[in-house]
């Protein structure tokens, strides 16, 4: 198959370029910024490099870089945001120290016909997330693109077809960005597709053959597309061997485990339901930091594993972690830590059990292709996401059993009124947060001082970036009114409209 290289210099979103990529039919690889020339040129079918975005500064001792040499090996070169800087700073060109960033929407002014930009309009919207910028562009380098804050925001030398982008066609918030990447792939490198969820599915199973044979493994089952469709998969391919370990671990959805018991009784999947509930909170008692929430959750998780691995004798921990996990929980050389997740970074340094995610590269939306090629249920598929560290991580300061409790009636009351709205299916997620401050309201003809409620509703496409819905107001009214009269303990609502970034799709 014809494929594209991705170069990651720490980017948060270097996994999301190669799945656009993917996701146009060619095969693409994420390699690291560290890949020489000589690796390079073994590729077969290598048709062209991508050089991703990063936090650093090119001007860093310790900043990554690429070999000079990879400009000259003949193939289409795109860069993206420090990539773009990168390529000219490798070239000769100068960058620019910024004093100030540009972050969010701008206007992209196309000042030349360029290939990378046909078929849009003479200004775009693209999306910003940089503070360097290029000074002066190597010899035989051309401006393209401009914006108010940023003159050299794209260019190109035509002759080495090498491009450079300083904002970021990967995310959804660029609108014509997938037209931009599409250009490059098919009308620069000229790829031809060859790469499908199919193929996924059986490099996967390939894998899970190569990786588990005839050893026993058991699942962390949460009852989310993602653990769902690893279950799946995993069945098909080492079936009794298997054991599915789902924890109660008393932070779940409302009805959570009921549904996990009727729903994965159907499939032989030997369950195992864990009532873990006391456990959970105990180690929780008086912890009001998120980082460590998700730490304790995360050992206390691999604890039950452990225990019931022993129990059925099983030499492996399959977890259904995806990428945009491991990226926010900084697993990439040089890639920013924004949380660390229950099952990437929460995990203990020390385990007794192997741990295989065969899912870990992919994104969501292509999990849920795959799940819908294994005819997973559809009230899986569509569910809303739903963290690992579940409640604790929507409570704002201690977790408690009542301020749990507030939480899940809140958030099942936002799902119920979305689902009546017709809505629910058109947003990301859905959910309530619970405050650690208490304000003044008027209740019964009388003051109160009660929790108040955050409601945080959310579109994406593959949890690295985000809006916030922009729901009716008449539905959002509804949602505050059920809240303050349905649970005693709160008295005020208020909507959360924070996009990603600057805000996380979760508030810890």
């Amino acid at each position: 198959m014809d494929r594209v290289v991705v170069l990651d210099f720490g980017g948060q979103y270097s996994h999301l370029i190669s799945r656009r990529v993917r996701d146009m039919g060619v095969y693409s690889q994420v390699l690291p910024s560290n890949a020489g020339e000589k690796k390079l040129k073994k590729i077969k079918h290598l048709k062209g490099i991508i050089l991703s975005g990063g936090a650093a500064s090119v001007y860093e001792k310790s900043s990554p870089k690429c070999s000079k040499e990879i400009l000259n090996l003949g193939v289409p070169i795109l860069g993206i945001c420090y990539g773009h800087q990168l390529i000219a700073f490798l070239d000769g060109g100068k960058i620019r120290r910024g004093e100030s960033g540009e972050y969010g929407l701008t206007e992209l002014k196309i000042l030349k016909k360029s290939t990378l930009f046909d078929g849009l309009k003479t200004r775009e919207k693209v999306w910003m997330n940089h503070r360097d910028a290029i000074e002066k562009l190597p010899f035989r380098y051309f401006t393209t693109a401009s914006t108010k804050h940023t003159s050299i925001a794209a260019f190109e030398n035509k002759k080495k077809k090498i491009y450079g982008v300083q904002f970021h066609p990967e995310v959804t918030h660029t609108e014509n960005g997938n037209k931009i990447l599409r250009n490059f792939v098919f009308k620069i490198c000229k790829a031809k597709k060859g790469w499908s969820t199919s193929g996924i599915v059986k490099n996967i199973e390939s894998e899970i053959k190569e990786k588990i044979g005839d050893k026993k493994a058991i699942i962390g089952l949460s009852g989310g597309v993602d653990s769902s469709t690893a279950a799946a998969l995993l069945s098909r391919v080492i079936g009794k061997n298997l054991i599915a370990v789902y924890v109660d671990t008393g932070l779940m959805r409302r009805g959570e485990t009921e549904f996990i018991r009727k729903t994965f009784s159907k499939y032989n999947l030997n369950l195992k339901i864990v009532k873990a509930e006391q456990k959970f909170f105990e180690r929780l008692k008086g912890v009001l930091d998120p980082e460590k929430k998700r730490k304790i959750i995360g050992k206390l998780f691999i604890e039950i594993f452990e225990k019931a691995a022993k129990k059925y004798g099983a030499q492996l921990l399959i977890q259904g972690t995806i990428y945009s996990d491991r990226i926010e929980s900084g697993i990439t050389a040089h890639s920013s830590k924004i949380k660390s997740h229950h099952n990437v970074g929460g995990l203990p340094k020390r385990m007794k059990l192997t741990l295989y995610e065969p899912l870990r590269d992919l994104y969501k939306d292509e999990v849920r292709k795959i799940a819908r090629m294994l005819k997973i249920p559809n009230e899986i598929i569509k569910r809303h996401v739903f963290p690992g560290p579940g409640l604790a991580i929507r409570i704002v300061g201690e977790v408690t059993r009542e301020r749990a409790e507030i939480v899940r009636k809140a958030s099942y009351i936002i799902e119920e009124e979305l689902k009546k709205a017709r809505l629910y299916e058109k947003v990301w997620m859905a959910f309530a947060v619970l405050l650690s401050v208490k304000t003044v309201g008027i209740q019964g003809d009388a003051r109160s001082y009660k929790y108040p409620i955050v409601v945080r509703i959310i579109e994406s496409k593959d949890a690295m970036t985000a809006n916030f819905a922009k729901i009716p107001y008449n539905v959002l009214e509804k949602i505050s009114t059920r809240i303050t009269n349905e649970i005693s303990k709160v008295n005020r609502v208020v909507y959360d409209i924070s996009d990603k970034p600057p805000a996380t799709m979760e508030w810890e």
